[in-house]
């Protein structure tokens, strides 16, 4: 209904609405017994941490609640589809790697509405680069029918970084990095990220229809042409 309403401000209601619901309604259903506002103020604040480390003590000193408490909300928020927590990948190489989890809101209306924003303000918000990280992220995760346990970020302290590593079972390491650019370059986080994980692959991917190879292993890919590749 809020994708196919036909105002900005049918659609922007119904979110409202959807938020309401799921706080007020939905939890308490789940056998949640939790305080609306306390949960409405973490998603809010997770609206701004989107595509960024989870700190988990920075959001209990903010909220007032434990950690413990904390770690629990986000735990329900997960489970009900509402944000991802994307593990960090490390192994045993000579860099120092980033262990803690990123978190994305899994619906990108839902993270505008909780941002404040509307259709005609994303493209000039700070958070653009990382609404498109998070969309772009969900929807090859769906294309490739990933499964959760095969699905990392990676980034070591030095400032290397891949969006997404894909690890499937006995299969090859693939890469992604998601970028809200037409013209992507090949960076030296890139080169890190191909030799230091031996990635089989490191795709791109931008918006639009664009497919085209940036050097050997480095391909790029617009998320509608990918979306269309795995599903005709």
């Amino acid at each position: 209904p809020s994708f196919l309403a036909k105002t900005e401000e049918q659609s922007q209601r119904w979110r409202l609405n959807y938020i309401q619901n799921f706080l007020e309604r939905d939890i308490a259903a789940l056998g949640f017994d939790i305080a609306p506002q306390h949960m409405r103020r973490l998603w809010m604040m997770l609206a701004h941490y989107h595509g960024n480390l989870v700190n988990y003590a920075e959001l209990s000193r903010s909220l007032q609640l434990s950690e413990p408490t904390i770690r629990r909300y986000i735990d329900i928020l997960a489970g009900t589809y509402m944000v991802r927590l994307l593990p960090a990948w490390h192994e045993n190489i000579s860099k120092r790697q980033i262990k803690t989890p990123k978190i994305y809101l899994r619906d990108s209306g839902l993270l505008h509405t909780l941002l404040g924003i509307d259709a005609t303000q994303v493209r000039l918000h700070p958070k653009t680069g990382a609404s498109w990280e998070g969309f772009a992220i969900e929807q090859t995760l769906h294309t490739l029918r990933a499964t959760p346990e095969s699905c990392f970020f990676w980034a070591t302290q030095h400032q290397a970084e891949l969006d997404l590593l894909i690890v499937p079972f006995g299969g090859k390491r693939q890469g992604f990095e998601m970028k809200y650019t037409d013209a992507p370059r090949v960076t030296r986080a890139m080169h890190s990220a191909l030799q230091d994980l031996s990635l089989e692959s490191l795709t791109i991917i931008i918006p639009g229809q664009e497919q085209f190879r940036l050097q050997e292993r480095v391909h790029v890919i617009g998320l509608e042409r990918l979306v269309q590749q795995y599903t005709l």
